[in-house]
């Protein structure tokens, strides 16, 4: 009976090492990946998984730093590795829809971010995925429902400045510029230094015929880092 007793013991001394020790990798992975080294992040979270096939959370943030690798095919696999363990895991619906995107599977993308809304509910992070599937669809040209799920965000943040830039964006490439311009100011009442929306409200100004508030929009976004300003201004101004 002592005997049996002491085996138990080491079993379960044991087992508690194994999953401190797992947590410990993990912790490092964090760090590294904070540190700006994906590389030795997934090293680390491999370690941890393979210490406890369970750990989600480890496949979760090894598949975002494949992503931060554009290991788009890698992240995929992880996400998805976690959703057969636990289909309820909204960020891995979340996460691996930024991966579908990437590689052009956008009906893939839209599907996964449609799942992570139905689990989130009324949870104001909806936001974000509303936004994400939103520009998915300015992606397939899909502007008026792109446009739909920028009003979704709004309304539940209405100083979500991401959802105003893509809902500027998508008006200007429907042609409506007023509506743009007004969406792209909103944006940088909201966030001064965008260099995306001067852009945007420059190229919309532009096309409306606002040549020069237009131009002194596309400098703007040039001195602020936009890439592709420098095109816009030779296009538009030069």
């Amino acid at each position: 009976m002592r005997m049996l007793l002491f085996s138990i013991i080491m079993l379960a001394a044991t087992t508690a090492g194994r999953s401190q020790t797992a947590g410990e990798y993990f912790k490092r992975g964090l760090a590294r990946f904070e540190g700006n080294d994906p590389r030795g992040a997934i090293t680390e979270f491999s370690h941890a998984i393979r210490l406890n096939h369970e750990y989600l959370d480890a496949y979760n943030k090894r598949g975002n730093a494949k992503l931060a690798l554009h290991d788009y095919d890698g992240a995929i696999a992880d996400y998805t590795t976690i959703l057969e363990k636990d289909p309820g895991y909204v960020k891995a619906y979340y996460n691996r829809g930024i991966a579908k995107t990437e590689l052009k599977n956008y009906n893939g993308a839209i599907i996964d971010y449609t799942k992570a809304l139905g689990l989130l509910g009324s949870d104001p992070k909806v936001v974000e995925v509303y936004v994400n599937r939103g520009a998915v669809k300015i992606d397939q040209q899909n502007f008026h429902s792109a446009i739909a799920d920028f009003d979704k965000a709004i309304a539940i943040n209405p100083t979500f400045a991401k959802a105003y830039l893509n809902r500027g964006m998508a008006k200007g490439l429907l042609h409506d510029y007023k509506g743009g311009i007004a969406d792209l100011s909103k944006t940088i009442e909201i966030e001064p230094k965008n260099a995306l929306a001067y852009l945007y409200r420059g190229i919309a100004k532009s096309e409306s015929g606002q040549k020069d508030s237009g131009c002194l929009d596309l400098r703007k976004a040039g001195e602020l880092g936009a890439q592709g300003s420098a095109q816009m201004i030779k296009k538009y101004c030069d």
